[in-house]
């Protein structure tokens, strides 16, 4: 995907969370943790509102609509919404987004998958064509205004139409559309400020937010959940076997199972005896391609220390009146005049006393995007940062040098883990060939490992191993759910039967029939483990509401919560300083929660159980430190804002709904269901991760 798709995605993304209900809950955890922190408080929650004000502009970016594997350039229509449509490619680069952006933090399970971001798609769609049936279409002088305040260069001017468009192509590759997406947002805001314009709250209802997010609780608890209770439950013999008498079709196998033994070659041990020269490695270095002998690009920097947040616009303006010192007329400066003036300026000793060169060339690394100094790759050289970079509280300005050759010794190392990496690929690939040769003609597992082991530098005990009774789809140890280690198997159908090498985990796996086992309903002691299981989960489960139940009734004071909890066999936990709408532990938290806690004083305990998910919680509080009102006044405006604007969204995510609602009654909002199934079954090929460079 390109570089512009890539940002494109991102701010797709961010728009999703400040607008789509099937993520407003993470955004309103957010928003909640951010009001928590005092002194940042209101910094923080300007920067997030402007993050997602300039995502909303470039909503309706352009992209490929070409046919190509690539799912974010598939132009099939998924769903139609009025006069718009919304097609595969719309949803792959809305989900790389979410990759992009969150890496492994948040699953896109967790997020709902492929029908969960459709349905944003299709909510953005109808809150466009809402505006504009209202009426809220931007003129050309709006869009102009918008433009105008959006690109400006250090001194808050305007930076001209040419500058303009050559960075709108550059990023968004079509001016045309980018000013249609402006077009939108702005309509958007219209439709957004008439929706909400009646919307507001009383003095008591801010003065009890105050108190709700101030009062703080130390809470000594029980979480009651089927895994605890499981753990502790008993089951006779008699009782699982009566339990899978009345449930054998449940535990009935469809497929044939199979047991077999293989030997196992190891990748990296078979190519750890492989010698590989200097002369091999240089003459390797010498073939990789010119990205590939890039160590990154020279960087320099002017630091400049917020020290107190009062201070922080005459730093900027500082790191404004530098920038425009040291980009003249032509936005670039020599290495020389960069250096002298972070020799003069810059608050970081390590580097401002070698003219702010950084130790190390910089490289962009995939694994943590959005760094300080990424920026500056994607700079030419001579470049000076346009604006100051906030970065950790402080003000940055980075200049960007040439590019920094990677000598042959610095690109060693890797070249040797390839090397021994294919080599080994090539050795332990020619070992198992062999070994499935010669296992063919001894049947005997153990005899060809005897003789190969030397050669595959293990042990006969390393090289030979066994699986259980397995079939497709089940994971075996060592090899995991691996497809084509099931489809060579498969092939074996009498004991001594042997297969070809197949590739597994760190390496070869040459297979040989041990046993057969039709389709058919087990024996009680094949399935033994699973059956005892199964029964003390569902003997947990129906026990869970009654056992919390239980705990309740025993504590009649927040000080009998811990006896009370150790009779039932559970962890009581404590935490202090508790407030509402943060997480229980494991048990995490509900509206429910928040109003249980917030009506106990000092030493109450909760007189029924609170079901958090599938658990119970019983909790009792051992102090209750309520708000001090007199902080109350200097908060009372920012937090009446703040419950204001959580109104405002919850008034727009209603009428978006019922207008959402009103467009499927009458016909206007179509899914193409197949098509949606076809990329949940073509989802592992699909969604490529973004090519890193």
């Amino acid at each position: 995907m390109s570089v512009c798709c890539v940002g494109r995605a991102r701010l797709r993304v961010q728009l999703s969370l400040l607008y789509n209900p099937p993520f407003a809950g993470k955004v309103k955890i957010m928003l909640k943790q951010l009001s928590r922190l005092e002194r940042t408080r209101s910094i923080l929650i300007v920067g997030f509102a402007i993050i997602m004000v300039v995502s909303l502009v470039f909503f309706y970016a352009p992209g490929s609509t070409s046919v190509n594997a690539d799912p974010t350039k598939n132009p099939t229509v998924l769903a139609k919404v009025g006069r718009d449509s919304v097609t595969v490619a719309d949803l792959a680069t809305l989900r790389e987004g979410y990759r992009q952006q969150f890496g492994d933090q948040i699953s896109l399970a967790q997020l709902g998958g492929n029908k969960r971001f459709l349905e944003g798609l299709i909510r953005d769609r109808v809150v466009a064509q809402e505006a504009a049936r209202l009426g809220f279409a931007a003129s050309k002088e709006e869009i102009a205004e918008r433009i105008r305040k959006q690109f400006t260069d250090a001194s808050g001017q305007f930076i001209g139409l040419e500058r303009y468009k050559e960075r709108v192509m550059a990023s968004y590759g079509d001016i045309e559309k980018f000013e249609r997406s402006m077009a939108d947002f702005i309509a958007q805001e219209k439709l957004r400020a008439f929706v909400t314009s009646s919307v507001n709250v009383s003095d008591q209802e801010v003065e009890e937010a105050f108190k709700r997010e101030k009062t703080t609780f130390d809470v000594s608890y029980v979480v009651v959940e089927t895994e605890k209770l499981t753990a502790k439950m008993q089951t006779s013999e008699e009782e699982q076997k009566s339990y899978f008498e009345e449930r054998k079709t449940d535990y009935r196998i469809l497929e044939a199972q199979r047991k077999v033994r293989y030997i196992f070659i190891d990748q990296e041990k078979a190519g750890s005896k492989i010698a590989i020269s200097d002369a091999d490695l240089r003459n390797a270095f010498e073939g990789l391609a010119p990205e590939h002998k890039r160590a990154g690009v020279r960087v320099q920097q002017i630091l400049l220390k917020v020290a107190h947040k009062d201070l922080d616009a005459q730093v900027e303006q500082k790191a404004k009146d530098l920038i425009t010192k040291l980009r003249g007329t032509t936005g670039k400066s020599t290495a020389e005049a960069f250096a002298e003036v972070a020799r003069g300026n810059s608050e970081d000793p390590a580097t401002a006393k070698n003219g702010g060169v950084l130790p190390l060339p910089v490289k962009l690394n995939p694994n943590k995007p959005h760094g300080l100094y990424d920026r500056a790759v994607d700079m030419t050289p001579g470049d000076v940062s346009d604006v100051p970079i906030r970065y950790d509280g402080h003000w940055y300005i980075l200049r960007r040098g040439d590019e920094v050759a990677k000598t042959f010794e610095q690109a060693k190392p890797e070249l040797l883990v390839s090397a021994r990496n294919n080599r080994g690929y090539s050795a332990a690939a020619n070992l198992a060939d062999r070994a499935a040769a010669r296992l063919k003609e001894v049947k005997d597992a153990q005899k060809v490992a005897q003789e190969f082991a030397a050669e595959a530098n293990m042990s006969t005990g390393e090289m030979v191993r066994e699986t259980s009774f397995v079939k497709s789809g089940d994971d075996v140890p060592n090899i995991g759910n691996n497809q084509e280690f099931f489809q060579t198997i498969e092939a074996l159908n009498n004991p001594g039967d042997v297969g070809d090498k197949t590739g597994v985990r760190n390496g070869f796996a040459i297979p040989i029939l041990v046993e057969k086992r039709e389709p058919r309903i087990p024996e009680y002691d094949e399935v033994r483990t699973k059956v005892a299981e199964a029964l003390k989960k569902q003997k947990a489960t129906e026990q869970l509401e009654s056992k919390a139940k239980e705990i309740a009734a025993n504590a009649a004071s927040a000080g009998d919560l811990k006896a009370a909890g150790e009779r039932a066999g559970l962890e009581v936990a404590t935490e202090a300083a508790y407030k509402l709408g943060s997480p229980l532990g494991t048990a995490g938290t509900s509206p429910a929660l928040d109003d249980a806690v917030y009506a106990l004083q000092s030493g109450e305990v909760t007189k029924a159980p609170i079901k958090i998910g599938d658990a119970w919680v019983v909790l009792g509080v051992t102090k209750r430190n309520n708000a001090d009102l007199a902080e109350y006044a200097s908060q009372r405006d920012e937090l009446s804002q703040s419950l204001v604007r959580e109104r405002q969204n919850q008034v727009f995510d209603d009428y978006i709904s019922a207008t959402q609602s009103r467009m499927k009654r009458d016909g206007k909002i179509t899914i193409y269901k197949d098509v949606l199934d076809k990329m949940e079954e073509d989802e592992p090929a699909a969604a490529p991760r973004f090519p890193t460079r």
